[in-house]
């Protein structure tokens, strides 16, 4: 007679990412983002006091051998920086490739793109042990540079509204769904609509018009920034009590789930407004920004190029 065993238990994360895509890319995500600091962290704890000796002490060091450029883990992690590398490359490529372009969804490649960009330069920082002189120092300091642009182009990416398949809402889209929002917001009897319209306060569409570009940037990054306060502002309005503290002044959520609904759409409302207000502004800053990121991210493949050649022609291997 045989004994029927029991399921093994299936994880709630792996469960969900099954049966759910978008739950999957989270996972996988985080997994990668968890693996990339793992590490960075692990080889900056191991080589700690080697990376902050001094240039003279080092090649005394037991570690000498494995953390120099051409040590054996040094050499490695240049191998591994040029894999995440050409990893990089494959998101812009995509768009010209028409048969790479059919796999996935542009939206995970590009959240792929910047785990790899942020990451790399640590990794190719811990290549050249923290040494950014001559040649290799300038293709470093662009890489950063590139590095850099790049959250700012998540940014404003992240600021035009798109479908899952990536493709832009029109105005009158945003406009629509915009209106449904406040409708909805008109019928909830929590929040007093003069405290909404003060948390949803914006300027006007001349003002911002009127702005440069930077400046326009600036504004919309402090928006976002101030968002979470003024939201606060608006459900201390509805407290009662040590709601106060236990919310810390409105900052943490309530167990009123009829208040934290109508919050979830004014917060909702609030970043669909900013974002209308600003698209025309963040899609001529977004065009500026391909003009700058292109070239530089080119010119840091060049001299990575040039790199690799140069240390292989001195017989590096």
């Amino acid at each position: 007679m045989s004994t029927a065993t029991a399921p093994s238990p299936i994880p709630v994360a792996v469960a969900a990412a099954a049966s759910n895509p978008e739950a999957g890319h989270k996972l996988r995500l985080f997994l990668a983002y968890l693996v990339a600091i793992a590490l960075i962290v692990g080889l900056g704890a191991y080589g700690f006091d080697y990376y902050t000796a001094g240039p003279h002490d080092r090649p005394f060091m037991a570690k000498h051998a494995l953390l120099k450029p051409s040590g054996r883990i040094g050499i490695k992690l240049g191998m591994l920086g040029v894999g995440m590398f050409l990893i990089i490359f494959l998101y812009p490529l995509r768009k010209r490739w028409t048969w790479l372009g059919r796999i996935g969804v542009s939206r995970h490649w590009l959240d792929f793109h910047i785990v790899l960009g942020l990451s790399a330069p640590f990794v190719i920082a811990m290549h050249s042990s923290f040494k950014f002189h001559g040649f290799a120092g300038i293709a470093f300091w662009i890489m950063v540079a590139v590095s850099t642009s790049g959250i700012v182009g998540r940014y404003l990416y992240g600021q035009i509204p798109r479908r899952v398949n990536a493709a832009e809402f029109s105005r009158k889209e945003l406009q629509d769904i915009q209106a449904k929002m406040a409708d909805q917001l008109a019928e909830q009897k929590v929040l007093r609509e003069s405290d909404v319209r003060s948390a949803l306060r914006l300027p006007s569409q001349e003002t911002v018009d009127r702005l440069p570009a930077a400046v326009a940037l600036v504004y919309m990054f402090l928006l976002d920034l101030l968002r979470p306060l003024r939201i606060a502002r608006l459900r201390s309005g509805s407290l009662h009590g040590s709601e106060y503290l236990t919310t810390l002044g409105g900052l943490l959520v309530t167990k009123n789930r009829e208040l934290e609904r109508a919050i979830a759409i004014a917060k909702e409302e609030a970043a669909l407004s900013k974002r209308i207000l600003f698209l025309s502004r963040t899609q001529q800053v977004f065009h500026l920004w391909h003009v700058v990121h292109k070239p530089f991210s080119y010119t840091f493949a060049v001299l990575v190029l040039v790199h690799i050649g140069v240390v292989l022609m001195m017989g590096f291997f």
